[in-house]
């Protein structure tokens, strides 16, 4: 049923682990890069010869990219031209996508095929440097794995404060941040296409035994922080909107923490030893705390409205949380930037430049309204509980492409061969 080939880490220096990755707006966990396969060899006389060189092309295609923009892939990068005048992420993206509708004829109704050819990845996350299989559903693993962090890494891309045309200070624009939003979706529904279709085809030996960056957790973690991020762009939004009201706003920031939270729950248990991995949680934790903060910002916003002792003594206790939960948010930040490999902030926009501003001060203003309301410096000890909120922010709904049609003619082609060997017997 396909057997699995691990090499430790040390053995070639093949990750390509950038020292430095610049801003991130997005943080990129685990890039996959493909080593070449031989297909001749595997399949020559097994398929048609057109139908090998076409696998074997695309594939390469891939191959090759992959290993040019490896090195560059989760740096902070403007759009990079290619000779054709696209970004280079679109063409990859592109050529992933031309190679899995044919690479599902490997394992198209069970096919024995699917266990003939040995796939090789090399990742970042995992322990191992390489992990190779000879099952085409790790492949297709892979593909989706690789077709999500280019997703993200296009949204940290869009995400990058520029300076704008008047020279004031660097900011998003709206339809980049709209745009993102659209691209978080998609990522989330590579990955969650891969644990819905993908995962249950592989045996569980091999399931248990994938490297960490593929393991259902960490697909999963994955998925919730795109639509965690793609939360945090609507809730800036509707900062940015005099038409949403405080209730919208505390119910955005609400779900934030939901995804932010599953998320962490997420990847919690599993091995992320190395420098890569220890990132990706530290990226995480900070962005669960910073929607804390948010989050209680907008509960005590909404508490303060009510006309008792008892609500504004609640409403400061969930500005002092939230107040508490920003201080703790830089300090996860500074940790996450300081973890190899390096990384640092854009200049501050969006939701948290709002509230790093308003939350200082809202709380020290509420808490002095409330000490000369009322007689007693009492205070609630402990912030209120936030409201529960449905997640609202669905992953988009990717489906695997059907089958390439020129597996249709392959096995045409094997039937009539078939019905000309019977004839000649």
């Amino acid at each position: 049923m396909g057997c699995l080939v691990s090499t430790p880490k040390d053995t070639g220096g093949n990750r390509r682990r950038p020292g430095n990755i610049g801003e991130v707006s997005v943080f990129v966990p685990g890039l996959r890069i493909p080593k070449p396969v031989d297909f001749s060899q595997a399949l020559g006389d097994l398929l048609s010869k057109s139908l090998v060189e076409r696998l074997s092309a695309l594939r390469t295609r891939i191959v090759v990219m992959a290993g040019q923009e490896a090195p560059t892939i989760t740096r902070t990068r403007r759009k990079t031209a290619t000779q054709h005048g696209g970004s280079t992420l679109a063409d990859l993206l592109q050529a992933l996508e031309d190679y899995l509708p044919v690479l599902l004829g490997l394992v198209k109704d069970g096919s024995p095929l699917q266990h003939k050819v040995q796939f090789v990845w090399i990742n970042q996350e995992d322990e191992a440097e390489e992990t190779a299989m000879y099952n085409a559903w790790y492949e297709v693993l892979s593909i989706l794995h690789l077709m999500a962090m280019l997703s993200l890494s296009q949204a940290n891309l869009l995400l990058l404060p520029r300076t704008s045309a008047d020279g004031y200070q660097p900011k998003v624009s709206e339809e980049s941040r709209r745009s993102s939003i659209d691209i978080f979706l998609k990522a989330a529904g590579y990955l969650d296409c891969a644990v819905r279709q993908v995962l249950p085809q592989l045996p569980n030996e091999l399931r248990r035994n994938l490297p960490v960056d593929l393991a259902e957790g960490n697909l999963r973690a994955v998925c919730l922080q795109a639509l965690g991020q793609g939360v945090d762009i609507q809730l800036g939004l509707a900062i940015d909107s005099t038409k949403a009201t405080l209730a919208v706003k505390r119910r955005l920031a609400c779900e934030m923490v939901k995804y932010w939270q599953q998320a962490q729950d997420n990847i919690m248990n599993l091995p992320l030893t190395n420098g890569w991995g220890e990132k990706h949680r530290l990226f995480v934790k900070w962005k669960y705390i910073e929607a804390k903060a948010a989050a209680y910002y907008y509960h005590g916003l909404i508490l303060d409205e009510g006309n008792t002792e008892k609500s504004h003594r609640m409403a400061v206790a969930a500005l002092q949380a939230a107040d508490e939960y920003l201080k703790e948010s830089k300090k996860a930040c500074e940790a996450f930037n300081m973890a190899v490999p390096l990384s640092r902030n854009p200049p501050l926009w969006g939701t948290m430049k709002f509230l790093s501003e308003k939350i200082p001060k809202d709380t020290s203003s509420k808490v002095r309204i409330n000490k000369d309301l009322y007689s007693h410096e009492k205070s609630m000890e402990t912030a209120p509980t936030l409201p529960d909120f449905a997640l609202a922010l669905k992953p988009d709904d990717y489906q695997l492409p059907l089958v390439d049609v020129s597996w249709n003619e392959e096995n045409t082609n094997k039937a009539a061969q078939f019905t000309i060997n019977k004839l000649k017997g």
